[in-house]
């Protein structure tokens, strides 16, 4: 592979007028496709296999009309200080938004709150419940537009109005801090280099990488059902990983220039090199992301194999493009160790022969190996602790900003009609095999009454044939927590004595018993999940290090960040330490994608590191040193860059911190919070202190293993064969 990506590196140097053409068209095209496809709207939930989803198909057979995959609004009304909603002029005015509200062409109904009984007992509040034929995603604008209006109306005659459901989705924002965050990745790369513009070749490949991903994601979001968290999330990743990509490869051209090679030379060893740790740390990423379609959820599987594809194009660039601009920048990109002169380039340094940091740090951990491990696990353990109260759910409007006319109007319905009232539950019933439906109907209504937990069964409302129905079911606590959770399954429970006794069969489904659904499936997938993804990456780096034990320990460090970051979650987002400053203002359950989406992608970055850094002690081993001193190799040439790359990587992450959805926010805290770990508690000092400790034992395969793995040569080795033997030894004797 060396040789390959060696002879790629220097064709696209010297074709670098091509290469750059083929990206920008490339660029080009995905702009010209986004900007002439629909707006992309929010993910449809689709969990197939579950009750929930099975309920949800029956109603789509049985009741045709019903529009169940409609969207739904809910405006709700708020009287005066002092007043009531029954009073002539407030209800008067409820009256003349309903028929309002009940105008458009995509709407299908509307309740009106003093014929439906939506009117809280002490009179303060009511609500509109509207129905429209169409998805909250197929929605128009016009229709959204006619909504806010007539809630509007509604405000000028003295109410208070908001609006809840998923008919008036907020698109989530970002905020500055993801600008931030760029600005914090570009002064890194400036230090890291101490030149500009070689600062700016990874800052401007992982744009262009991003902007080809998501440019794409936006063509094919209204074909393939792609919501904005899609984008959001190959934006996060696409970003990250780019930059750190480019970075490497730009390092090591520098690190070749620094050896006396000729610049093209130096190109194709950079990509030879630290291209094949590219190409091995973007396939685990791909791996770990793919690998989230094995939960069988389509959105998250979507949201996958999109920021799977950008991490593609980042790897592609990487390789192609970071080349081709080295060779349009020429002698402006400096030897390592050199700056520019606006960065202070050209003076004598302070301390002249003293080692760097990275090479101090890692000759300390090698003496005092025993120390630095114990210290490592035993911190990463204590943050880990938390997650044992790790409880997880499904944001709902009650976890959006108060600043939302959502999570107002779910506040006004919690505060006039209880908490239960934002999640009720429908109970269908399917009585086609049943001898007496009626008869079914009722039981299953009466059997629901005498439950806890339930405040509310409205009577069986069947449909023309007679053999279905359905019942809506308030509970007395709010959506997202346990108590509704059980009686969820309590619900269930007595359907299966219901099926024995009357024939006909009992399903729970809407939002909250979805939501419920959804948390079982990723916690039943999370083990098959994370035995796949750790099982082919081992295997992949056994490849890449030629050794059993450094797969291992990677892993099992893998482990340690990853339940040390999700202790971290639970203590800000559901505890709500620190909530103020990461702008939680609704603590609750962790979102329950949580721990799988990181496990899939924290793994896939946690690799990036130890590629980049253990071929380094790899390549040192191979080429004659001891396992002591390779390890410090390592650290010597390879620490300073897997700093920059993960405080880049933490920036960028960090910068989506900012963001008025909660789910994004998690994610990007959690995600930041995992590279801080990994990079900096597991790869700098407890994998050199287990390789210190393991010595020549860590580089050890069996003769057998050796011999039938395929030489994928990611020291470069083979590069040796390239080079002219006359440089060779001048390289040699300098």
């Amino acid at each position: 592979m060396a040789t390959f990506l060696y002879k790629l590196g220097r064709l696209a140097f010297r074709r670098r007028h091509f290469v750059a053409l083929i990206w920008v068209a490339l660029l080009t095209l995905a702009g010209v496709g986004a900007a002439s496809a629909p707006a992309p709207g929010t993910t449809s939930f689709s969990i197939p296999g579950t009750e929930a989803q099975k309920a949800f198909d029956l109603l789509e057979q049985r009741f045709p009309g019903m529009s169940a995959d409609g969207a739904t609004a809910r405006v709700v009304f708020k009287a005066p200080s002092g007043e009531k909603m029954t009073d002539a002029g407030n209800k008067a005015a409820v009256e003349k938004t309903v028929k309002e509200l009940g105008g458009g062409p995509e709407v299908a109904s509307v309740a009106d709150p003093y014929t439906g009984h939506a009117v809280s007992k002490n009179g303060t509040v009511a609500y509109a419940s509207v129905k429209y034929k169409v998805s909250g995603m197929e929605l128009e604008d016009s229709t959204r537009d006619d909504l806010k209006e007539a809630a509007q109306h509604a405000r000028d005659a003295g109410l208070t109005v908001e609006i809840g459901g998923d008919a008036l989705n907020a698109t989530p924002e970002t905020g500055s801090s993801e600008i931030i965050g760029i600005a914090i990745a570009a002064v890194v790369l400036v230090i890291t280099f101490g030149s500009l513009l070689a600062a700016g070749l990874p800052l401007l490949t992982a744009i262009i990488g991003v902007g080809i991903g998501v440019a794409s994601i936006t063509a094919l979001a209204s074909a393939l059902d792609l919501g904005s968290t899609t984008s959001t999330l190959a934006t996060m990743i696409g970003l990250a990983v780019g930059i750190d990509y480019a970075l490497f490869i730009v390092s090591r051209y520098r690190a070749e220039l620094a050896e006396g090679r000729e610049r093209e030379e130096a190109a194709g060893r950079a990509v030879g090199t630290a291209g094949s740790a590219v190409v091995f740390a973007g396939l685990t990423v791909v791996i770990a992301l793919v690998g989230l379609s094995v939960v069988n959820i389509p959105m998250l599987t979507k949201m996958g194999v999109a920021a799977a594809g950008t991490v593609a194009i980042a790897v592609l660039i990487a390789l192609t493009m970071i080349p081709a601009l080295l060779g349009y920048a020429g002698r402006k990109i400096k030897p390592a160790g050199e700056k520019s002169r606006l960065l202070g380039g050209g003076r004598p340094p302070k301390r002249p022969g003293r080692p760097n940091m990275g090479t101090r740090w890692a000759r300390f951990v090698v003496r005092r190996p025993v120390a630095v491990l114990l210290l490592g696990v035993l911190g990463l353990g204590a943050a880990a602790l938390p997650a044992a109260s790790l409880e997880l759910g499904l944001p709902d409007d009650g976890s959006q900003p108060v600043s939302t006319t959502q999570r107002r109007a779910y506040d006004l319905l919690s505060e006039g009609f209880g908490p239960g009232f934002n999640g009720p539950l429908m109970v269908v019933v399917d009585a086609k095999d049943s001898a007496r439906p009626k008869d079914a109907f009722a039981e299953v209504g009466a059997q629901i009454k005498g439950l806890k937990d339930v405040v509310t069964v409205t009577p069986a409302a069947p449909n023309k044939a007679g053999d279905t129905a359905t019942i809506t079911v308030v509970p007395n606590s709010k959506p997202s927590s346990v108590t509704t959770e059980d009686l969820v399954h309590a619900i269930r429970d007595k359907g299966a004595e219901i099926t024995r006794d009357t024939g006909a069969t009992v399903l729970v489904t809407g939002s909250t018993a979805m939501n419920i659904d959804v948390s079982q499936k990723l916690n039943d997938a999370l083990l098959p999940y994370l035995a796949l993804v750790v099982g082919l990456a081992f295997l992949l780096l056994i490849v890449v290090f030629r050794s059993v034990l450094v797969p291992l320990k990677a892993a099992l460090g893998f482990l340690l960040s990853v339940l040390a970051a999700l202790g971290a979650v639970v203590a800000v987002f559901q505890w709500g330490w620190l909530s103020g400053l990461m702008g939680v203002e609704q603590t609750g359950p962790v979102m329950s994608m949580m721990p799988i989406f990181m496990v899939g992608v924290v793994f896939g970055l946690a690799m990036d590191y130890e590629v980049f850094l253990v071929t380094r002690m790899r390549e040192a081993y191979v080429h004659g040193e001891t396992p002591g001193q390779a390890v410090v190799t390592g650290f010597k040439y390879g620490a300073r860059v897997v700093t920059a790359a993960a405080v880049i990587m933490i920036a960028v992450f960090s910068g989506f911190i900012g963001s008025s959805e909660s789910m994004v926010k998690m994610i990007g805290f959690g995600l930041a919070i995992a590279v801080f770990f990994d990079a900096f508690v597991v790869r700098m000092a407890i994998v050199p202190a287990v390789l210190a400790l393991l010595g020549k034992r860590a580089w050890w395969l069996p003769k057998w293993l050796d011999r039938a793995l395929p030489n994928v040569d990611v020291e470069g080795e083979g590069l040796r064969a390239h080079a002219d033997p006359e440089e060779e030894k001048e390289l040699v004797r300098a």
